[in-house]
């Protein structure tokens, strides 16, 4: 029997796992990728009697692998806030599937641990953009405006690893994040290592946001604005936090940040309006390679040609929602 820890690699899904794993260690195979891998439980040969544990991806994305390890006679658990699309009715799945926009798999799995490892669970909400209610839980458990400041600064870092057309352009392959960070029982702890990868992560955030804060965005109205990146590596990385730093500095809009493929295609990270988290997943639905969730979504490889009906689409959204 061989067990399989499944997960997204920003900081949701490297979270919700730490989670798990420091309340319940286990020996295990890791499945991860950059956060745009969501494909993630096609890559297991399953056997009978394994166990999947699968974190963070959409189980819409992974409905056929799922029923396929579970027809094998596999275990599944699952946790995950993304569109879930048809959930298998079999038997050996364990799901706890929460599309709340207010939510994030860390926080599925904090609610399971009963708050065993809060703080993670905090600095991984803050780092899916979820700023309102990571603040209202760090309040709520006595946190100072500093240690608030550090949860948001850590779980914006890990995600920011995470963005990148393939794993050579990350600072820190996830799965090596995640051992990195086994190592701490506290994010707090991460701060007082200074060979953590907190530190490394920090300098070259700084970097890559200084770049994209210089471009004009190329398209803005009432509903909607949209920055274009250049094709490098710094773009595909900052894309997804920066499209998040963009939303919180206008709460009433959407931002679509588009960054620029060798094909010239766009690869597209959508967000909705904070003051109205909702139809980033439909609207991206609608394209070949797109998806998401309601608050934050995104297009693999959207065609030059169809960056106009795009655009469309997204302002008649929020233009009648």
């Amino acid at each position: 029997m061989t067990h399989y820890d499944i997960f997204n690699g920003d900081a949701d899904g490297i979270i919700a796992l730490l989670q798990l794993r420091l309340a319940q260690p286990k020996e295990s195979v890791l499945i991860t990728g950059v956060k745009r891998d969501i494909k993630l439980v096609e890559k297991v040969a399953v056997n009978k009697g394994d166990h999947l544990t699968v974190l963070d991806v959409s189980m819409e994305k992974n409905h056929n692998s799922v029923a396929k390890a579970l027809s094998c006679g596999a275990t599944v658990f699952y946790a995950d806030h993304h569109r879930a699309g048809e959930i298998p009715q079999l038997d050996g799945l364990e799901a706890h599937i929460d599309l709340d926009a207010n939510t994030c798999t860390s926080l599925i799995v904090d609610r399971l641990l009963k708050g065993q490892y809060h703080a993670w669970a905090i600095a991984a909400a803050y780092g899916d953009n979820l700023i309102a209610k990571a603040d209202e839980l760090a309040i709520e458990a006595g946190y100072s405006s500093a240690q608030r400041a550090f949860l948001k600064e850590l779980g914006t870092l890990v995600n920011y690893n995470g963005y990148g057309a393939n794993i050579a352009d990350l600072h820190f392959e996830p799965a090596t994040l995640f051992k990195a960070l086994y190592q701490y029982s506290s994010p707090f702890e991460v701060l007082e290592d200074p060979e953590s990868p907190y530190f490394v992560l920090k300098a070259a955030y700084e970097a890559d946001l200084a770049l994209a804060m210089s471009i004009e965005p190329t398209y803005s109205s009432k509903q909607l604005t949209v920055i274009e990146l250049p094709d490098t590596a710094a773009s595909r990385r900052i894309s997804g936090v920066f499209g998040n730093l963009l939303a919180n500095q206008a709460s009433h809009k959407a931002h679509a940040v588009l960054t620029r493929n060798q094909d010239s295609s766009y690869t597209v990270s959508l967000r909705a309006p904070l003051d109205n988290k909702q139809g980033a997943g439909d609207i991206c639905a609608q394209f070949e390679s797109g998806g998401g969730r309601a608050a934050a979504a995104g297009v693999n490889a959207l065609p030059e040609a169809e960056l106009d009906s795009f655009i469309q689409k997204v302002e008649s959204f929020y233009l009648n929602a």
